[in-house]
């Protein structure tokens, strides 16, 4: 496998080779990747929180790890340097948006999704299962796929696990994932038990249809709803098919937090301990905290960019709402822990206003904030875990952020 080519050296080597030639095969090769086999290590544990890494051909990704949702190519209100700024090592991409618009193809032919969006660090992308799902009744589901009105103009069009491969395969994603289906919760027994059936199903499919390809990461999803059985079959599944990564699914879809930590408080036991395990569209804060608890190492949600877009400030005392009028005259920041642009340069009496008079500038401060907050918490976790001091850090969490917001002025 090509990993270096001293480009200097070779092209001193090729007199009488046809220059325009051989300097278009060479321009074509700066774009390649240095191939490293994707892997996980992991480096330490306390109690079930896990500290590791995983390396891609684009970077490594710290684990616990937070990625941001970059839904349409973009984090809503932020440049890609920004977001990486915060600290993300790896972004989410989706699947089921980016295949309507621009479409998966025209991304290909402009070089993939890192060049088309200007991240050249790891991306992963959701399979479409779960926004074609949310769709009820603008979808029909079969055994073969999912037949869907886009939202955008109507057109219709056709998700089955080999066509997800496909997009993600043109996409050029670093970690690719399977398609399934999530049902939405509360659902009887039964029905969650033929949906998770045919996801097993349908990572069978997808797992041959990704084939072979250095550098790039499949992994399944387990599925079962709150149904311990319905895990437990799911995950020995999976397992047999064999995955890089897995992921738990099927949460933080109405549920709520208790009976949600109460499937985690099993589900990842059930997982390979030498793989990476993903808890998909979590969370706010203290779900995030839970999860690692419990020994989940990645995590997305939009919360941090949605929240920031509505003025809701994610702080280590609480949740700020910098549209009240207390903030109109406080020249104290959000949050004085913080180094973030927001936290460092402006005041709350000017987030406020700019909130108020809906300038584009608050979205982009206050997005900023609060994906440089997760991303802080994502690290002040993996140094508790590595250091053995989880269970303090947890507890100092939970204290801090029960006093609140600082007082008024």
């Amino acid at each position: 496998m090509l990993n270096r080519l001293d480009f200097q050296d070779l092209t001193g080597s090729v007199a009488g080779w046809d220059a325009k030639f051989f300097l278009g095969i060479l321009g074509k090769l700066r774009h390649l990747v240095p191939m490293t086999k994707f892997s996980y290590s992991l480096n330490a544990t306390d109690g079930k929180a896990r500290t590791g890494v995983i390396s891609t051909p684009r970077g490594e990704i710290r684990t616990p790890a937070f990625m941001p949702v970059g839904t349409a190519a973009t984090v809503k209100a932020m440049m890609p340097e920004s977001v990486a700024a915060t600290g993300a090592d790896i972004l989410l991409g989706n699947t089921y948006h980016l295949m309507l618009r621009p479409t998966a193809e025209r991304i290909e032919r402009l070089g993939g999704l890192h060049k088309f969006m200007n991240w050249q660090k790891p991306i992963l992308t959701d399979s479409g299962g779960f926004q074609v799902m949310s769709l009820a009744g603008l979808r029909k589901l079969t055994e073969e796929g999912v037949t869907f009105s886009s939202h955008i103009d109507g057109s219709k069009h056709k998700i089955t696990p080999e066509r997800s491969m496909e997009i993600q395969r043109l996409l050029g994603s670093d970690i690719v994932m399977c398609f399934d289906e999530c049902p939405a919760l509360p659902a009887d027994k039964k029905r969650i038990e033929e949906s998770m059936r045919m996801s097993m199903r349908w990572a069978q499919r997808s797992r041959d249809a990704f084939g072979d390809r250095p550098g790039h990461a499949l992994f399944g999803i387990m599925q079962g709803g709150l149904e311990e059985d319905l895990r437990g079959e799911s995950a020995e599944a999976l397992r047999d098919i064999e995955f890089d990564g897995y992921a738990v699914g099927g949460l933080a879809v109405g549920e709520g937090q208790e009976k949600m930590f109460n499937c985690l408080d099993y589900a990842p036991d059930m997982l390979p301990v030498d793989k990476p395990r993903y808890l998909m569209g979590v969370g706010k804060p203290d779900d995030i905290v839970g999860a690692v608890a419990r020994g989940i190492d990645m995590m997305d949600c939009v919360l941090p960019s949605r929240s920031g877009r509505t003025g809701q400030v994610f702080t280590r005392k609480g949740v700020v709402n910098i549209k009240n009028a207390r903030h109109a005259d406080d020249p104290r920041p959000l949050d004085e822990a913080c180094a973030c642009p927001a936290c460092s340069n402006y005041s709350r009496a000017y987030l406020h206003h700019v909130f108020r008079s809906q300038e584009m500038i608050s979205g982009m401060l206050l997005t900023w904030h609060n994906l440089r907050y997760f991303q802080d918490l994502m690290q002040d976790m993996r140094d508790a875990i590595a250091e053995g001091r989880f269970a303090e850090f947890e507890r100092n969490f939970h204290e801090t952020r029960a006093q609140g917001d600082i007082e008024p002025l």
